[in-house]
């Protein structure tokens, strides 16, 4: 069972919101802020698997680094390549994301963390 997670980019306002309200709660969680230490492979690839997406799902198409790679969702790529697309580079990945119990949500809504962690 993986950790208690929090992916956190402390510039983004949606992630600062879930910050608040797993402080809030009292949720012992690991606090990770991802630019700096991306997640794991095991990570990202159990964060699709418990959300039943494609890694292309949680995927910021308008960062400047999906353009200057090349990149397109419709690029013939296995899952695992674009977990090691997203694990390279970390500020194409959706925020913000929490794993909790062995549960994991997508905080875009913020109401889908609070799912999970309620």
């Amino acid at each position: 069972m993986p950790r208690n997670i929090f992916f956190h980019n402390p510039q983004c306002s949606k992630s600062r919101q879930t910050l608040d309200i797993v402080k809030q709660k009292g949720i012992d969680i690991d606090v990770e802020e991802y630019l700096k230490t991306p997640p794991t492979i095991d990570e990202l690839s159990f964060v699709c698997q418990y959300l039943n997406i494609k890694p292309t799902e949680i995927i910021r198409t308008k960062e400047k680094v999906f353009t200057e790679l090349n990149l397109s969702l419709s690029d013939v790529r296995s899952d695992e390549q674009w977990i090691e697309i997203l694990r390279a580079n970390p500020s194409l990945i959706e925020r913000p994301i929490v794993i909790y119990n062995n549960k994991a949500a997508l905080g875009r809504p913020l109401e889908n963390i609070l799912k999970i962690i309620e």
